[in-house]
């Protein structure tokens, strides 16, 4: 096996470069999803809520580059919050290797397939909405878990 090819097995996560730690990112969409805390016992939940830069067909940030001022709520993953972000879900390859793990099968760098993550079910394409498109109506009612999304099929077309 060609190390080299396969760097998320010998660089630790914090001696990445930029371009390594960009293709550890499979592109599912869903750190892009808002979240909220149960303000008593401090859980977070998902919501079908996404950033409105998440292209929703894409599962892609649409102006990746200028996101942080663009989105002032939009989180740099960095090694530490890998290690320590509850609400990164558990398929993220960042928190899989910063918890000892491998990447999943239909990670692309395993696979070799950039639609692996749609193909796996796993992506938010076409099940998010934006939240300009939220409304009157509470985030709460958009709570959604990891085996829900797993299993919910496209609803919203793109």
């Amino acid at each position: 096996m060609n190390t080299s090819l396969h760097f998320w097995l010998t660089t630790p996560l914090k001696e990445m470069s930029n371009a390594q730690w960009e293709q550890l990112c499979d592109g599912c969409g869903l750190c892009c999803l808002n979240k909220l805390e149960d303000e008593d016992s401090g859980e977070i939940f998902l919501t079908r809520i996404a950033c409105d830069l998440l292209d929703k067909c894409s599962a892609q940030c649409s102006d990746y580059e200028n996101r942080f001022s663009l989105a002032p709520d939009c989180t740099q993953l960095t090694p530490k919050i890998a290690e320590t972000a509850s609400w990164l879900p558990s398929t993220c390859a960042y928190k899989r290797l910063a918890e000892g793990k491998p990447l999943l099968a239909w990670h692309p760098l395993i696979s070799g397939e950039c639609d692996s993550p749609q193909k796996a079910n796993i992506s938010v394409r076409g099940k998010v909405i934006h939240e300009r498109e939220v409304g009157e109506r509470e985030y709460a009612d958009f709570i959604l878990t990891e085996e829900e999304l797993k299993l919910h099929r496209a609803e919203f077309p793109c």
